[in-house]
């Protein structure tokens, strides 16, 4: 029997990064909901109480960024600048220009807005198609914003972290060996009142207590206290939390960001795209497992390669899936956009506790094949 643990993590809406995450997002949606032709490029950059806005932007929409930045930090609950950051007092300085036109004369014409490498993956080790431990973790992120922000457990502020070891037999998850949560709290609460709060508010509900036994670990504020966070505690920056946004590291990454590009970037679509694919293909019952890559050239339309893995678990042979591939769909940057719905003001739905497994997103669709 193979036996291995292997371990994901997430974050809450209020982690530094995701933060940046957020603001890029809503300023894109901003833009889409106006110009759905809209080219943003946009990064967040967010240190102590400041918070520095910059990009490209090609839009007819006319928005504010620093409201729209504002907005979304309140509602992320910052409003303290001596524990983290408070939306009301922080300064915020942009620095937007327009796309450049190197970049737009490939785009306009349907090209890729980038090269690189992108991969897709699914899996049936959950009822979403996710790997178990970054289910697991984000499932356990999105509860420990979801009591604070109903004020079940009050003493807690936005900044937060969650992981999962998951041990695995003969390639099955077979139990959680351990949870590691870390939480920003008020002053004022002892660490052994914080431990109990999170295993009866936050882990107890939402995980499955069979993968739960008497020698799983459970790790609640290790070191002993989190009173400063958020940005005051740790910068942050749109684009740093890629491995929470896929897959927790179970699949391959090929290194580019989503949050605040538009979909005429690559990066951001073909692993939208290939998601939807390599979902399906598990879905479908071709595979138990599937990883696909795809690779561009900036400027130009199709793909310069297909990879497909299976893992010895398809009834299929690799070649006879990317054959599948090519006949179903097109790779084509245009395409795609065209295929999910991409150029729609979805994206702060995405931000969040991973961009994957949420049923609600086109990616997520399952269709006949």
């Amino acid at each position: 029997m193979k036996h291995y643990y292997f371990t994901s993590e997430s974050v809450t809406e209020g982690h530094p990064d995701k933060l940046c995450d957020s603001i890029s997002d809503a300023i894109l949606d901003a833009c889409l909901a106006q110009d759905k032709n809209s080219r943003v490029a946009v990064e967040t950059f967010a240190s102590q109480n400041l918070i520095v806005i910059a990009g490209q932007i090609t839009t007819n929409a006319k928005i504010d960024v620093e409201a729209i930045a504002r907005e979304k930090i309140k509602e992320i609950g910052y409003d303290n600048e001596k524990t983290d950051l408070d939306y009301r007092r922080c300064k915020i300085q942009t620095n937007i220009t327009t796309q450049s036109q190197d970049i737009a004369m490939g785009v306009d014409i349907g090209g890729a807005g980038d090269q690189g490498i992108m991969f897709g993956y699914a899996c049936d080790e959950t009822q979403n198609y996710m790997p178990f431990a970054i289910a697991m973790a984000h499932i356990l992120a999105k509860q420990l914003t979801k009591v604070r922000k109903t004020g079940e457990i009050n003493y807690l502020r936005p900044d937060g972290k969650t992981q999962v070891t998951v041990e695995y037999e003969n390639d099955k998850p077979k139990r959680i060996d351990t949870i590691l949560i870390s939480c920003e709290h008020l002053e004022d609460v002892k660490n052994e009142q914080i431990k109990q709060d999170i295993i009866k508010k936050v882990i107890t509900p939402v995980i499955p207590q069979e993968y739960i036994d008497e020698n799983t670990k459970i790790y609640v504020n290790p070191t002993g206290r989190f009173v400063i966070g958020g940005p005051l505690g740790d910068t942050g920056l749109t684009g740093r939390k890629i491995i929470v946004d896929t897959y927790g590291g179970y699949s391959k990454h090929g290194g580019g960001a989503f949050s605040g590009k538009d979909a005429s970037k690559v990066d951001r679509t073909a692993s939208y795209m290939l998601r939807h694919i390599a979902k399906n293909i598990v879905a479908n019952g071709y595979a138990k497992k599937c990883e696909i890559q795809v690779s561009y050239a900036i400027g130009m339309e199709k793909p310069l390669s297909i990879y497909v893995d299976t893992f010895g678990t398809s009834s299929l042979t690799e070649e006879q899936i990317v054959k599948l591939i090519e006949e179903k769909f097109d790779l084509t940057p245009n395409k795609m956009i065209e295929y999910l719905g991409l150029r729609e003001p979805i994206y702060q739905q995405t931000t969040n506790y991973g961009h994957f497994g949420k049923e609600q997103m086109p990616w997520e669709k399952v269709i006949k094949l």
